[in-house]
């Protein structure tokens, strides 16, 4: 009976996509299947995605057995943070003056440094591995990493075409510019930062299938159905939170969380968002306005949710399907409820004559409710106060429906109190809420940009939104929508005006 691991441990993203719905065991950090070494049991090991790297929640236990796989030449596939783990040496210091060096298992011989790339990607192939056997063509997948510059001496898999790095274009069209995919000297071990590697290229899979010599097909995809139902029935990993049984689906509703800017914690508001409105039985969809689909998965670590291919929505030349698409598939779906994060400010982009090329205008475009967030901690609540109430007053005149306005990282309950019925007072809102400062937020391995731990970022998010607000009135503030139009450069100013 043949056996293909999945790595389920702290800081993983074991549900972010299928792995050509071929693993057939959850492996935890103890390295143990059934009380049994991963090593004599498996076959194959599949290392998902994720913050393994800085939540250092892999102990001396699987990592023994994954060396144990290598050198017994068994298939081990390294995706994104599996690869980093399976490298020599990671530095996740992007924002700090000195490198913060952490140490891989060193099976292949690359390293890695800070690189932000979040595009559907094209790669080019490298016949250095059983994985690529007969593999003529690019592959297809995507990039959603932020320490993604591979440098070494391992034999290449993929070099990837990208877009965009580090928030900007490369200027460079057709060219196969990011190295992106390695094995070791044998090629059974493969690392890549290329997600949906084995989701979206057949002859790949096909090559693993035949390498550890599957026979009964339908026996995988049996055992794969539970292992979906295993991820499934869990709020994050080894959170003990378990999700009762899934709604009956319904047309989705949607529903956008808005800011007037950027640091305002909207990642940290929909990642708490989506994992109470998991925790209660719905099939939460993860959607970023703009390219960097990053913000969006510390809250899929806590719904099992795939990225999906529409989940970054199309702003200008940035993003990877267009809004009315997007509807349009959602709409036939059997997702609950939609959870948009805008892009920094909802205004950002309004007057680009790129249409649309704002949160505002995706709004507008199939009249999405809006949760309309500030954080207070830069200009004071006053001026927080102030400043929403105008973005409010702005969507108003757009069409848009702000159903909550929500201060952020509140440090003063009585100046809140003070200001509260100002908001009320000059906007149509009547819920204006509000999420305290957390007292641990200048912690490394918190915040996003600096070094992110998705087990530690995501208890947080998900412990403070629902200690403070009322989650099943935030679910009824969504509303079914349609795709009605996006509207042209001229009309938004006409409405500016």
């Amino acid at each position: 009976m043949t056996r293909i691991g999945l790595a389920y441990v702290s800081g993983a993203v074991p549900g972010f996509e299928d792995f050509g719905n071929l693993p057939t065991d959850i492996v935890k950090e103890n390295g143990l299947i059934n009380g049994n070494k991963a090593s004599k049991e498996l076959d194959a090991l599949i290392i998902p995605g994720g913050t393994l790297i800085e939540s250092n929640d892999i102990n001396m236990g699987l990592n023994t057995e994954i060396k144990k796989m290598a050198r017994d030449g068994k298939p081990i596939i390294g995706i994104c943070a599996g690869f980093q783990l399976l490298s020599n040496q990671i530095d996740i210091g992007r924002k700090s003056p000195v490198p913060i060096v952490k140490e891989g298992l060193g099976i292949i011989d690359v390293n890695f440094s800070p690189l932000i790339t979040s595009d559907r990607v094209k790669a080019k192939v490298f016949n250095n591995s059983f994985l690529v056997k007969n593999q003529t063509e690019d592959v297809n997948g995507f990039h959603t990493h932020t320490y993604g510059k591979v440098e070494g001496d391992a034999k290449p898999l993929f070099y990837s075409q990208v877009q965009r790095m580090n928030y900007g274009d490369t200027n460079k069209k057709g060219e196969y510019n990011i190295f992106s995919g390695a094995c070791n000297d044998d090629g059974n071990v493969i690392g890549t930062m290329i997600h949906g590697i084995l989701d979206e290229n057949p002859i790949l899979v096909e090559n693993l299938k035949q390498q550890i010599d599957i026979q009964n097909l339908d026996d995988i995809y049996n055992r794969n159905n539970e292992v979906k139902k295993f991820l499934h029935r869990e709020v994050g990993i080894n959170s003990g939170i378990k999700v009762p049984p899934i709604k009956p689906n319904k047309k989705p509703k949607y529903l956008m969380i808005g800011s007037n800017g950027s640091d305002s914690g909207k990642t940290f508001i929909l990642t708490g968002l989506a994992g109470a409105i998991r925790k209660r039985g719905y099939k939460v969809a993860l959607l970023k306005v703009g390219p960097d689909v990053r913000d969006i998965i510390p809250g899929l670590y806590l719904t099992k949710g795939k990225m999906e291919d529409f989940a970054s929505i199309k702003i200008g030349h940035l993003g990877w399907k267009d809004i009315e698409s997007t509807i349009k598939i959602l709409n036939n779906s059997d997702y609950d409820i939609v959870l948009i994060e805008g892009v920094m400010s909802v205004f950002t982009g309004l007057l680009n004559e790129k249409v649309p090329f704002s949160a505002a205008e995706i709004a507008m475009s199939s009249k999405i409710p809006m949760i309309l967030a500030t954080g207070v901690n830069k200009g004071g609540i006053e001026s927080a106060a102030v400043d929403i109430v105008a973005h409010e007053n702005m969507l108003n005149k757009l069409g848009v429906s702000v159903e909550a306005i929500l201060l952020n990282k509140v440090y003063n309950e009585d100046i809140f109190d003070t200001v509260k019925p100002y908001i009320i007072e000059n906007t149509n809102v009547e819920d204006v809420l509000k999420l305290p400062k957390l007292k641990s937020a200048d912690m490394r391995g918190f915040i996003p940009e600096v070094e992110i731990r998705y087990e530690l970022f995501t208890k947080y998010a998900l412990d403070l939104i629902e200690e403070n607000l009322d989650i099943d009135k935030i679910i009824n503030m969504a509303r079914e929508v349609e795709f009605e139009k996006i509207y042209s450069f001229d009309e938004i100013k006409r409405k500016v005006i």
